[in-house]
């Protein structure tokens, strides 16, 4: 894989000429930023800006009054290749928190080896509608517990967005313990790209370690290659970093969320 023409593809593709989300978000491109405002379920932020170290604060400012005035937490995604070198810096002065940083992995989705036959007891049951969608969203809280229990109802509702109103646009699983859900993922495709991207996979505790994730990683990179999508992107936590790392993703940069709580 060339490292520079695949990163230079992933900023272009996914963050200059980025697509609004669904129906009820807008895109903008506003003096040299791509940033997207919808509801509070929605994902709020910027994709990306264009500044330097003379106009970055100036910027800044004018982001926060923008989402303040919306009502909107919003996140400012950074990339490790951003510029200015001290933008993380200024985030922090404007009154953004820090988020994890997380690793953007890429692999060829028809270059994955085929992943491993689930556990005994596990199977994978599609997510087409609101039952399913509540799967999920046990699947989110048996995984990261009751902490994460106003996230998991956010990403309920925005993935049942999307399976309502642009389902061409994404397949979501969840894996099946019996009766009980274990672990929720989603592929989501990006129209005029060639970038699908992986997200979820959080597994319930005692299922960790069983080869689980690996083949919702598996499936979904079939369904990807299916659709001619040639690249497989994930933000990867430090929990999947390595799984990933052994299945063939490399490591394109790493990306921070900084947010802002009006």
């Amino acid at each position: 894989m060339d490292h520079a023409a695949v990163l230079a593809a992933y900023d272009q593709q996914i963050r200059r000429d980025a697509r609004s989300e669904g129906s009820g978000t807008r895109l903008e491109r506003i003096g040299g930023v791509v940033r997207q405002t919808g509801s509070e379920h929605d994902w709020n932020g910027v994709l990306w800006a264009d500044v330097d170290a003379r106009t970055a604060d100036g910027v800044i400012a004018e982001q926060v009054r923008h989402y303040t005035d919306a009502g909107r937490e919003f996140e400012w995604k950074l990339h490790s290749y951003d510029r200015p070198a001290d933008l993380a810096e200024r985030l922090l002065a404007a009154g953004f928190v820090a988020d994890p940083l997380e690793t953007v992995m890429v692999a060829e989705s028809d270059g994955l080896p085929a992943g491993p036959e689930l556990p005994e007891g596990i199977r994978l049951l599609p997510v087409t509608d609101a039952a399913g969608v509540e799967l999920m969203a046990e699947a989110h809280l048996a995984a990261f517990g009751e902490d994460d229990a106003a996230l998991s109802e956010q990403l309920a509702k925005r993935v049942l967005a999307q399976l309502t109103e642009t389902p061409d646009e994404i397949v979501a699983v969840v894996a099946m313990a019996g009766d009980r859900p274990v672990c929720g993922a989603r592929l989501e495709f990006r129209p005029g790209t060639d970038f699908a991207g992986l997200w979820g996979g959080g597994t319930a505790p005692e299922w960790r370690g069983k080869g689980i994730y690996r083949a919702t990683v598996a499936h979904r990179a079939r369904t990807a290659a299916e659709r001619g999508y040639r690249y497989l992107q994930v933000d990867a936590s430090d929990d999947s970093r390595p799984i990933l790392a052994r299945l063939g993703f490399t490591t394109l940069c790493t990306t921070t969320p900084y947010v802002y709580r009006p």
